[in-house]
Formats: structure tokens, C-alpha cells, sequence
């Protein structure tokens, strides 16, 4: 249940509440048709999806219009839990699974989410850019960076500079050695106190 959300974000408002509550019907809906979670794991949505997404909120809170690309968002995930969050932030959910996309669009929209727009097609292909790009192990530091770099402008108004920021999980040691000057990693747990987050990580690179 969403009472996970609320152990940790105890000052959400009625209509984020609701919104939260909404995620396992539409996803278990969604799911049963095309498979974006896997079977086993829809009866971990909240934990393993919605408040994983939200762990990156330990690393930044976007301030009101800023500008987010939500870079490989499967069924929609970090985008559509951080969206529910900041209402007043605008988010860009992309993928280049278009049934992936399906889903993340109609999850939206169910939701009411007005300030999340989804897009069909590759990342690195945008022809705009972006406050801050997040990403939920989609691949690798030093594949995703010179993907991503060109999509992140460099007018900051959020309290750390313009960057990447990934959901990552494991030892990520030779992963971030490359920008070990100027990279921050962050543990999730003991924060949140699940099992789960012992090994999850957000990672934030300022581009």
C-alpha cells in the first residue's frame, strides 16, 4: 500500500495522497496487459518502484519550473512518482519502447498529471534541453554521460548545478571513478529502512 509514501513523505497533500493510491490499480491494470514490471515484483510496486523513484529526492527538491528528462522511463519510473511530488516541476518521460511509453502516458493521464508529457523516441535525439536528466539503471555512467551531456543547460536555479541523476544500485566503485572529483553518491538506506535500499544508491553528476 501507499502507506510506505506516507511513512517517509508524511506531508503530502490530499490530492498527492490520492495519486499515490492510484499507482497499484493502474499499474496492476497496465501490467496485465503489457508487462512493464515483472509479475513478481507488482506486488511490490511501492517499495521497489514508487518510493525508489522518490529516493532521489534525497539528493535534490526541485524548485517550481524546473525542467526534468526522465531518460529510459520504462513504464514511467523515476518520472511519474517524482511528478506527483513536484507538481510544479515539468517533467519529460522518454523511452524508446513505445509500449513502455504507452503505459507511462496512460498512467499519467489517469492521474491527471498535467505537468508530465511523454515522448516515443531516443533521448539523445531531443532538440531541447534540460534543467537536470534522471535515470533508473538504464545503463552504465560511462555509456549514459556523453548521451545525456548535450541535453542539460547550463542556467542553474536549483541549490546544486545542472547535472545527471541516477538510481543506481550495487558496488559502482569503476563506475564512477572517471568523475570521482566532482561526483556525490548517496545511500539510501538507513533513510529508508527496507531491506531493498541496503544496496541503492543515487548518484548526481553536474553537467
Amino acid at each position: 500500500m501507499s502507506t510506505i509514501i506516507d511513512k517517509y513523505f508524511p506531508n503530502l497533500t490530499d490530492k498527492q495522497q490520492e495519486q499515490y493510491a492510484q499507482l497499484d490499480g493502474l499499474y496492476r491494470h497496465w501490467n496485465a496487459q503489457i508487462n512493464v514490471i515483472s509479475r513478481k515484483d507488482i506486488d511490490q510496486l511501492y517499495p521497489h518502484h514508487v518510493l525508489h523513484s522518490l529516493g532521489i529526492t534525497q539528493m535534490i527538491r526541485f524548485k517550481p519550473e524546473t525542467s526534468v528528462l526522465d531518460f529510459g522511463c520504462g513504464g514511467g519510473f523515476p518520472g511519474i512518482p517524482l511528478a506527483i511530488m513536484f507538481p510544479e516541476v515539468s517533467f519529460t518521460l522518454i523511452d524508446s519502447i513505445g509500449k513502455k511509453v504507452k503505459v507511462a502516458t496512460a498512467v499519467a493521464e489517469a492521474l491527471g498529471l498535467s505537468n508530465v508529457q511523454t515522448v516515443h523516441g531516443r533521448g539523445e535525439q531531443l532538440g531541447c534541453q534540460f534543467d537536470f536528466v534522471v535515470s533508473r539503471a538504464v545503463m552504465q555512467l560511462g555509456e549514459l554521460v556523453p548521451m545525456v551531456k548535450r541535453l542539460v543547460h547550463h542556467e542553474h536555479h536549483n541549490g546544486m548545478p545542472n547535472g545527471l541523476i541516477c538510481l543506481k544500485g550495487g558496488e559502482l566503485q569503476a563506475e564512477i571513478k572517471p568523475y570521482r572529483n566532482i561526483v556525490e553518491v548517496q545511500d539510501l538506506f538507513p533513510t529508508f529502512e527496507e531491506e531493498y535500499f541496503k544496496t541503492k544508491k543515487v548518484v548526481y553528476l553536474p553537467l
